[in-house]
């Protein structure tokens, strides 16, 4: 039995008239189409990917980082040095409460490279992932400015976790 479903199309004239005889199978319009292809996309980089060494997946969990005595922000690029005005904020943020950024794991998936320990490593070097991810950039707002209420960092650790976690 053929199924006797109009595509549609947004055409005028003969071609439109050509373009929406009837077809074979259910019709899909193109707002649908694309949905339905950007959805499989989002999928795709969401979905976790075994068998795949170094591939980094969102919302990794794991322990905090216990803050190592004595830390600083001093590998952190100063804020001359930070390119955008959106990571500019956060690089400031951090800056300010090294000992605490030092006590947590960042969900962004850097917790998987080498040579990680813990969020203030993603704000550290003239590569520092924080300067193009959303994600550090996002825990070191949060992480500062609730520093700044008073928060401890367990209590800092908890947010971040229900959040990003």
């Amino acid at each position: 039995m053929a199924c006797h479903c109009i595509v549609r199309f947004s055409g005028v004239g003969q071609l439109g008239r050509e373009r929406a005889k009837i077809a074979r199978g259910p019709a899909m319009i193109r707002r649908q189409f694309v949905s339905t292809c950007l959805t499989a996309v989002a999928a795709a980089f969401v979905a976790p990917r075994s068998g795949r060494a170094g591939t980094l997946r969102l919302r990794t969990r794991g322990p905090h980082p216990k803050p190592r005595p004595g830390i600083t922000s001093a590998k952190m690029m100063t804020t001359e040095q930070v390119a955008g005005k959106r990571a500019a904020d956060a690089f400031e943020g951090i800056r300010a409460i090294p000992e605490i950024a030092d006590g947590i794991r960042c969900h962004c998936g850097c917790a998987e490279l080498p040579d990680y320990y813990s969020l203030l490593t993603c704000y550290e070097g003239p590569k520092a992932m924080a300067l193009s991810c959303p994600i550090c950039q996002g825990e070191g707002r949060m992480a500062a400015r609730m520093r700044k209420e008073g928060a401890t960092l367990d209590e800092i650790r908890e947010a971040l976790d229900a959040k990003y976690g």
